[in-house]
């Protein structure tokens, strides 16, 4: 069966995740205990909380990823790997270790600097993200495209933009408060059935995010990049890269540009996928992938019961 590994981001965290796996399986073990490069303790943060540290960008960010590490490395011990992998917002650096091009000592360190600095890039900001249900694409860009009209006649510095195509019918927004409260109405009155609000630190996946995305692309000069020896989807272009496409650039763009992840998700179908493995904590990619293509299965992986589940199923 050939399996697409798909990394769960930022929003999915809960205190406790892993512990279960790193008291049974070595590999997990070694990724909690051997961390470098990270300014406080991972293990603590991860297994015990509090939840609102937890929940912290800076901190968020390598807990997931070292969760990401040490199950990657579970599953390919147990003789687990996929064809290709994707992960939504943080979860394509899960993605690009998974692949080769990040080791797993420079990965997890990377990450608290990309939290940091999208923590940094829009402090004291008032900010917000909806998830807006029942339209399609070209309608919320449509809406954007108001909204924006509307800020420039007011005169304001204010924005509202597409962050996560997450699935069909399901689209976040994000940006300054008083926009993004302006473009629910907006969508609202083009036929939205919901604007709910999401639970995240700061506008991600927008213009507000550019200066994370410079300090990353400063960061990324003193980074070595290794070969990609497994097929990555990149969020900015929901696609693989092409060959005049660097993983630095689109790294820079992810973290201030929309993420196609509907279109990931059929781009890993078209090469072959038959079945998608979510990596992380929570269901949230699992429903994206029913949503997005419903007749592909998708397993999640976040306990050792998981695992066991797995591994029943691929035999």
């Amino acid at each position: 069966m050939k399996l697409g590994f798909l990394y769960a981001g930022q929003g999915s965290q809960k205190v406790g995740m892993g512990l279960d796996l790193y008291e049974k399986y070595p590999e997990f073990k070694e990724t909690f205990d051997n961390v470098k490069g990270v300014d406080f303790d991972l293990k603590q943060v991860c297994f015990e909380g509090p939840a609102e540290t937890l929940n912290e960008t800076k901190y968020t960010q390598p807990c997931m990823v070292a969760f990401a590490v040490g199950m990657t490395k579970v599953l390919k011990n147990l003789g687990v790997e996929p064809v290709c992998a994707a992960g939504l917002s943080l979860g394509e650096y899960s993605a690009l270790y998974a692949s080769g091009v990040f080791t797993e000592d420079q990965v997890i360190p990377l990450v608290q600097f990309r939290g940091n600095a999208m923590q940094t890039a829009v402090s004291g900001r008032d900010c917000k993200m909806i998830a807006v249900l029942g339209l399609d694409k070209d309608t919320i860009f449509a809406g954007c495209d108001k909204v924006r009209a509307q800020i420039e006649a007011e005169g304001k510095s204010i924005i509202a933009e597409p962050a996560n195509f997450n699935c069909p019918g399901q689209i976040t927004v994000s940006g300054d408060s008083e926009a993004v409260d302006m473009a629910a109405e907006v969508f609202k009155e083009m036929g939205a059935k919901r604007c709910l609000p999401v639970k995240v630190s700061g506008p991600f996946h927008t213009s507000l995010m550019k200066p994370a995305g410079d300090a990353l692309a400063e960061r990324f000069k003193s980074e070595n990049f290794g070969d990609m020896k497994l097929p990555v989807i990149f969020n900015c272009i929901g696609r693989e890269k092409k060959d005049d496409e660097t993983i630095p650039a689109l790294l820079e763009q992810q973290v201030q540009k929309s993420v196609y992840f509907d279109d990931s998700i059929k781009a890993m179908v078209d090469m072959g996928v038959e079945a998608f493995v979510e990596i992380g904590p929570g269901k949230t990619l699992s429903k994206f992938v029913q949503k997005t293509t419903p007749d592909i299965p998708v397993y999640g992986v976040e306990t050792v019961e998981d695992i066991e589940k797995l591994l029943e199923v691929i035999g």
